[in-house]
């Protein structure tokens, strides 16, 4: 069972924000429908090739470097083990087992370090991002975290002496923002900081029931990442996680919030509208309501016909 955390920064907020109050403050709605969704509906035990190592895509890895957060989101896709802190850490052993793997295939050319949230661990994140950069075959490397977000005050020294591991490689840091709230000046001032640092930060979002399903919500967040220098890059379709169903908006819904986006918003402030679908391959990306387009199900990147659950 996902535990409880706050950082003082997000008590404060959600005194004021009941949409960042649903975010992290658990409910009783946190049951589970066991016929619609499951634990782990991306798969990612099946693919793991070594500890804390996913290999699902050919060209591509996930290294999930720790199960710690700064703040748990009730939503998170990996919430069966995420604030597992005695299981959930990466070993210099497991490590060593990473590096091997990824020099005996070398079709992997990218790598996106997550978790948990890796800039927790600035210490690990630094070694792990000093080995990984050293493999000649590595040619981009991503960081997924909403520390920025989460407790801005650890977005330190310490996390810009690991982020400054990488040398060669171009490092894309992945920001999770979910509603405008989360623009905040100690949020911004915290990206400020992050920015010398990496080639680029992007923002990924997710749809989340009474968070953030309506256009003017959204409007707002995109508008006001772009302003200070962040790409909106996905928003996906809530996974189908168990203990998550309350979050998980109508899909028709989705789409027609998207389209309205689409129209409103420039290119560069609108995310791609994602799904990464339940027991499939890929983020496939949901056309919208410009098209005339079968809802019920789509195509993987495998061409493997995917029918579309509704809760």
């Amino acid at each position: 069972m996902l535990s409880k955390r706050l950082s003082p920064h997000l008590e404060t907020i959600i005194k004021t924000c009941p949409a960042v109050h649903r975010e992290f403050v658990p409910s009783k709605k946190e049951g589970w429908d066991e016929k619609m969704t499951t634990a782990d509906p991306l798969m990612e035990e099946e693919h793991t090739a070594t500890r804390g190592l996913v290999h699902k895509y050919g060209n591509r890895a996930l290294v999930l470097l720790t199960m710690n957060c700064a703040a748990y989101c009730r939503f998170c896709t990996r919430r069966r083990k995420v604030s597992d802190l005695k299981k959930g850490v990466i070993t210099d052993k497991d490590l060593d087992n990473i590096v091997a793997y990824l020099k005996k295939h070398p079709e992997i050319k990218e790598l996106i370090i997550s978790g948990g949230d890796p800039l927790t661990v600035p210490i690990l994140l630094k070694k792990a991002l000093t080995r990984f950069s050293r493999l000649p075959q590595i040619k981009v490397l991503r960081v997924g975290t909403r520390l920025p977000v989460s407790d801005p005050r650890q977005a330190d020294k310490k996390v810009l002496a690991a982020l400054d591991a990488v040398k060669r490689q171009p490092l894309y840091l992945m920001v999770h923002f979910e509603h405008p709230a989360e623009i905040n000046p100690a949020t911004v001032r915290a990206i400020r900081r992050l920015q010398p640092h990496v080639t680029m930060i992007l923002s990924q979002s997710v749809f989340l029931k009474g968070v953030n399903d309506n256009v003017k919500t959204l409007y707002d967040l995109f508008s006001g990442l772009i302003e200070i220098g962040i790409k909106p890059y996905y928003i996906f379709r809530c996974d189908y996680v168990s203990g998550a169903e309350h979050f998980i908006v109508d899909f028709k819904k989705e789409t027609e919030i998207m389209t309205k986006l689409r129209s409103r918003l420039s290119g560069l402030a609108c995310p791609l509208y994602v799904i990464d679908v339940p027991g499939g391959a890929g983020k496939v990306p949901a056309p919208l309501n410009f098209w005339k387009w079968d809802k019920r199900a789509c195509l993987d990147f495998n061409g493997t016909r995917i029918t579309l659950k509704k809760l």
